[in-house]
């Protein structure tokens, strides 16, 4: 089967992208979805991103991580409304569902800024705080994230949590609203250069234990920069927006 697909990215993390509206791709066997990822004999990416229709919403993302597991991915969902305004499908803003519910979006230029969900329950231990931002997120900092082993200690920490585990985000504050992030992934197991759901959780566990009183957050991340924003009461936040760009990189065929 030959398969035409467009290839994009969102501060490094890349995403192959299929128009599966005619839903002519067989997402039942996610075994094609590794192939596609492999970055030595496929086309390489840290996940598939397929648009379909979805009554009540201008498009439906679902989204695989390169294991072939589904989720939500933050920058695949900027990817997504990008793509979807290349397709014609949206213009300057959108209503679409993904894996973790509904979510809105605005497009200006190159710059997706996307709604997420609502956080209410961060879990703050002594030396670390864990929240579900759309998934899973582990969020420690350090002192030296240059020199951090961010592979090995992120394995090892993913893996300490129940299935399906926690990504893992170890961070250094730059200055009052300025955070870095190196984020290790589950279903990619490995460093990415970016992760949305990431650093929205980042921002969100600063505020929460005291490190900022800002609710515009700066997060340089290794393949650029990211900006989350949000409003808290009572211990909950709400109107959160993760803000960067989404770039078409390629697009072209291949056979599955």
């Amino acid at each position: 089967m030959k398969l035409d697909f467009y290839k994009y990215q969102g501060t490094g993390n890349d995403f192959v992208m299929i128009d599966n509206r005619s839903k002519s791709f067989p997402k039942e066997n996610t075994n094609i979805i590794p192939k596609l990822c492999d970055r030595h004999f496929g086309i390489g990416a840290d996940g598939v991103i397929l648009i379909e229709n979805d009554t009540g919403f201008d498009f439906k993302m679902i989204y695989f991580n390169a294991d072939g597991s589904q989720t939500f991915c933050g920058n695949g969902g900027r990817c997504a409304v990008a793509f979807a305004k290349e397709l014609k499908i949206i213009n300057s803003k959108t209503n679409f569902s993904a894996f973790d519910g509904a979510h809105f979006a605005t497009i200006e230029k190159d710059i997706i800024s996307l709604k997420m969900k609502d956080v209410d329950e961060i879990l703050v231990h002594e030396n670390s705080i864990f929240a579900n931002t759309g998934t899973q997120h582990h969020v420690e900092l350090v002192d030296d994230l240059d020199n951090f082993p961010v592979f090995k200690k992120g394995k090892k920490i993913r893996y300490s949590y129940d299935d399906p585990g926690s990504n893992v985000n170890f961070v250094q504050q730059i200055s009052p609203s300025t955070f870095r992030v190196r984020t290790y992934e589950k279903g990619v197991e490995d460093e990415t250069l970016a992760c949305g759901t990431g650093v929205t959780a980042v921002a969100i566990a600063m505020h929460k234990t005291k490190k900022t009183d800002h609710n515009l957050i700066s997060l340089p991340v290794e393949g650029g920069n990211l900006e989350v924003s949000f409003t808290e009461k009572n211990g909950v936040y709400k109107n959160v927006f993760l803000k960067g760009s989404a770039l078409l990189v390629f697009k072209g065929n291949t056979s599955i």
